[in-house]
């Protein structure tokens, strides 16, 4: 009975193990920043910014062609009403119609709108280049976090083996305590020195979990996935060969960094749009075109009477050979006295056109146009504020990120040399313990120099990286194929 039921704990465990397994996933640094560039809500925002941006340029473009517009009205009055058909002024039911077809075109506008193009032209320029900001800004948070739960990892993995290392050690001093070679309270220290690996592997397990939170929150995805992340396949050596050169790479930005290309883009959005309304406070020429037609129908009053004219015609059926024939005359085949059809009035009689140019000169109009232009002039040198300090932050970025980047590469180097270090320390200093030759204190020290080097050269590792993703944001060129 009792093996049955630990056959069934087995089973189970393996069941277990195999589902969590189908259940974890490998989240790689590509497929991570691909689902952030989809899920991310800031850039999705700023996407659809650019494309109201781009609807305000073609809008501009199109305000240089003719305004069109065609218009009608259908209506009754009932009443004293003046009826234009007749010239006459009626009392009663009388049914209008009109419909007209207006354009007109601006000639002149003091260039208002050569300069409005030109600002919604910037305008999407500068747009373009926050959507590339935003993106580097989700690639630079997501390879921040990516490499933070890699070096969580890392860590912990650390912790894992110097608990395992430190158990074994435990079960060997205790192997001597039993023979009498080592006192209890060796056994003692030890157990305390394999509790606190323990203690720092559960505290690195910790970490993980948290990191990974923070990760799925920026990624928008189900928290109850179960992911683990891939180790990019980097080269150090080749990260940390190139030569940089500081001054060259200010440079580099003002070409490639997109908040600094948008504040430029904006600063001269903001000179046009002052241009823009200036030109609203000088003389305007607009030509113009008018088409339309009207019909007049007044109640109880026929719109189509005839009338005829009596003759005298030839007749030899008659006694007198003669008879009376009522003909109606072409020349007036409707009384002029009464509405005429509807044919004859809107498509003959109510035609009219009228065509000619319009000047307005602006004298007095509250200040507004004044007042506008002035609010165009302070935002254009906000923007040229905005754009010199976006400049002078731009050069403190990359100067920073390259002294970061050339500390983190010597850091890196001398971590290599400590880890070789406290690595062969550590093992020297392992063997003459368990010869007897040495005492636990002097272990212990050894073992704590060995785990902090092998953390010190992760965390240098993972640093340097970080700092080059820096640098690259810095500069303006992060990709994820970078890494």
């Amino acid at each position: 009975m009792r093996g049955k039921f630990i056959a069934t704990l087995i089973l189970v465990s393996v069941v277990s193990s195999m589902a969590w397994a189908q259940s974890t996933k490998i989240l790689t640094f590509e497929e991570a920043v691909k689902i952030a560039l989809q899920n991310s809500v800031l850039l999705n925002q700023q996407k659809n910014n650019l494309e109201y941006s781009q609807m305000q340029k073609t809008s501009s473009i199109a305000g240089i062609g003719p305004n069109i517009q065609a218009n009608g009205q259908v209506y009754q009055v009932n009443g004293n009403s003046f009826n234009t058909q007749t010239g006459q002024l009626i009392n009663g039911v009388r049914d209008a119609v009109t419909a007209s077809l207006s354009a007109n075109l601006n000639v002149f506008s003091g260039f208002s709108r050569i300069n409005s193009i030109r600002q919604y032209s910037n305008q999407l320029d500068a747009q373009a280049y926050f959507v590339n900001r935003t993106s580097q800004d989700v690639i630079n948070t997501v390879s921040t976090q990516y490499l933070q739960v890699m070096l969580d990892v890392e860590l912990m993995k650390i912790a894992k083996e110097n608990f395992e290392a430190l158990d074994k050690q435990l079960q060997l001093v205790k192997e001597y305590v039993k023979v009498g070679s080592r006192s209890p309270v060796d056994e003692y220290n030890q157990d305390a020195l394999t509790k606190a690996g323990e203690l720092r592997y559960v505290q690195a397990e910790i970490t993980l979990n948290n990191d990974k939170s923070t990760l799925t929150q920026t990624l928008l995805i189900d928290p109850f996935d179960q992911f683990e992340v891939e180790k990019p396949n980097w080269n150090m050596d080749s990260i940390g060969a190139e030569k940089l050169n500081a001054q060259d790479l200010v440079q580099s930005a003002k070409q490639y960094r997109g908040d600094y290309l948008r504040a430029v883009k904006n600063e001269n959005a903001a000179k046009f749009g002052m241009r823009a309304a200036a030109g609203q406070m000088m003389p305007s020429l607009v030509a113009f075109y008018n088409y339309g037609s009207a019909y007049n129908f007044q109640h109880g009053v026929p719109d189509s009477v005839k009338f005829n004219n009596t003759i005298i015609v030839n007749d030899p059926t008659a006694a007198s050979g003669y008879a009376l024939q009522n003909v109606t005359d072409p020349n007036f085949s409707a009384n002029p006295e009464k509405p005429r059809p509807f044919s004859d009035q809107f498509r003959k009689n109510n035609l009219y056109k009228s065509y000619g140019l319009q000047l307005t000169i602006p004298i007095f109009g509250g200040l507004q146009s004044k007042t506008l232009h002035e609010q165009q002039k302070v935002l254009y040198r906000n923007n040229q504020l905005t754009r010199k300090n976006v400049e002078y932050q731009l050069s403190n970025d990359v100067i920073r990120a390259v002294r970061n980047y050339e500390g983190a590469r010597k850091a890196y180097s001398v971590s290599l040399d400590q880890l070789r270090a406290a690595t062969a320390a550590f093992q020297y200093e392992q063997e003459r313990y368990n010869l007897g030759v040495t005492n636990f204190a002097e272990y212990t020290n050894a073992n704590r120099a060995y785990v902090q080097a092998e953390t010190d050269k992760a965390q240098a590792e993972f640093k340097f990286v970080f700092q080059k993703v820096l640098l690259e944001y810095a500069v303006g060129t992060l990709k994820p194929e970078d890494l």
